[in-house]
């Protein structure tokens, strides 16, 4: 064996072991338990009442529904919101600006989920910012109900997710040559044909990788819906807590991650096939 195929198995050792010791085992025994129940003597039998149970009660599929939707929609919005920005930094600002205002998108991520939520809960409460500011102006005679409610927990899911969203787009607007760009524009086409014809198509892979993403870290979250949402929102993820924390039914609450596994790969594969693009090309 050359000493080129030795460095490239030993550099792909970790990653196996990383793929096989953390996801694929853990899933395959997380499929396993999601089909036994443990009675009170502690004997374990096979059955699909774990997945019955989900069916049964309302409850459980309509926070699934609600939080595949909400998990959609915080995609969409987060791609709205970083789109021009992403467009802005790579083809209007300065190069030598753009990378200091790059930098800023990264502040999110050095507090950490959990600094960030309650810096919002101090932005979004009765006696928060918005609400003293609105009272000071005179807008509202008494604060508004924003924390706590399916909008503040849009928020802080939207601002935890946005730079997942924009440092993709940013890679392929920065590939998309400028002339292309100046000759559709000399010829007489709009700055919304341009976007249409030119800047979003080609910064398509961008837009479907960022949102696979977003889409992953969205429905997958359970700090901010918890938080922010409070005990109004429906959350999937709060309902596999309390399975595996609050109840300690583990082979329910392992019917129910596989049941969000299989929720958001689904999503995923369709957004793939609307968008026409390829796992691979994506993930290039």
């Amino acid at each position: 064996m050359s000493g080129n195929k030795k460095a490239f198995y030993f550099l792909l050792l970790p990653v196996l072991l990383w793929l096989v010791l953390l996801i694929i085992i853990p899933h395959i025994d997380l499929f396993i338990n999601s089909f036994k129940v443990v009675d009170d003597a502690g004997n374990s039998s096979w059955s699909l009442s774990n997945y019955s149970e989900f069916f049964s009660d309302k409850i459980y599929w309509r926070t699934y529904i609600n939080t595949a939707l909400y998990a959609i929609g915080v995609t969409i919005l987060a791609f709205v919101v970083t789109f021009p920005v992403a467009f802005y930094l790579t083809k209007v600002v300065s190069k030598k600006y753009a990378g200091f205002f790059t930098l800023l998108l990264l502040i999110p991520l050095w507090v950490g989920e959990l600094v960030t939520i309650y810096g919002w809960m101090i932005i979004l409460g009765d006696h928060g910012v918005i609400n003293e500011t609105l009272i000071w102006l005179g807008i509202i005679k008494k604060p508004i109900k924003l924390l706590y409610t399916d909008f503040s927990m849009v928020i802080g899911l939207l601002y935890m997710s946005m730079l997942f969203m924009i440092v993709p787009i940013m890679t392929t607007l920065d590939s998309l040559d400028d002339s292309l760009i100046e000759a559709a524009s000399d010829l007489g086409a709009s700055k919304w044909t341009i976007i249409r014809r030119i800047v979003i198509p080609h910064s398509m892979p961008g837009i479907v990788n960022g949102s696979i993403i977003v889409f992953m870290l969205v429905i997958g979250d359970y700090v901010a819906p918890n938080i922010l949402g409070g005990k109004s929102s429906l959350w999937f993820t709060e309902q596999i807590y309390n399975q595996f924390l609050s109840t300690f039914n583990w082979n329910e609450g392992s019917a129910f991650g596989f049941l969000l596994l299989i929720l958001s790969s689904a999503i995923v594969w369709i957004a793939l096939k609307i968008s026409g693009q390829k796992l691979e090309k994506v993930g290039q």
